[in-house]
C-alpha cells in the first residue's frame, strides 16, 4: 500500500498521523483516498480539483510537478510526500 507522509502543521486533521496508507494506481488516486480517509485535509490540498498553489507533492525524491502531475503513476512499494511551500519574511 502506498504511503504519503504529512507534514507537521496538516497532522491535526490525520489525527496526528505522521504517515497514512492510501490506495489509488496514480498520484491523484492516492491523494483522493487521503481526503476521503480525512475529509478536513481536502480544504488545505486542493482548490477544487486542482492541488494548492503552495502544497508541492514529492513521489519519493521528484516533484510531481515534472512528471506527469497527479496522472503521475505509481506503486503500492511507493512513498508520497506533502511539503507545503514556505513564504514570508523580509530580506
Amino acid at each position: 500500500m502506498t504511503s504519503i507522509k504529512i507534514p507537521t502543521p496538516l497532522r491535526a486533521y490525520t489525527g496526528e498521523q505522521a504517515q497514512v496508507s492510501v490506495t489509488g494506481e496514480t498520484v491523484g488516486a492516492a491523494l483522493n483516498d487521503l481526503v476521503t480517509q480525512h475529509p478536513e485535509l481536502r480544504q488545505h490540498l486542493f482548490n477544487g480539483s486542482d492541488l494548492r498553489n503552495f502544497v508541492n507533492i514529492f513521489l519519493d525524491d521528484e516533484d510531481i510537478r515534472f512528471l506527469d502531475g497527479l496522472k503521475t503513476e505509481i506503486t503500492a512499494e511507493d512513498n508520497l510526500r506533502i511539503i507545503p511551500s514556505i513564504a514570508g519574511g523580509n530580506f
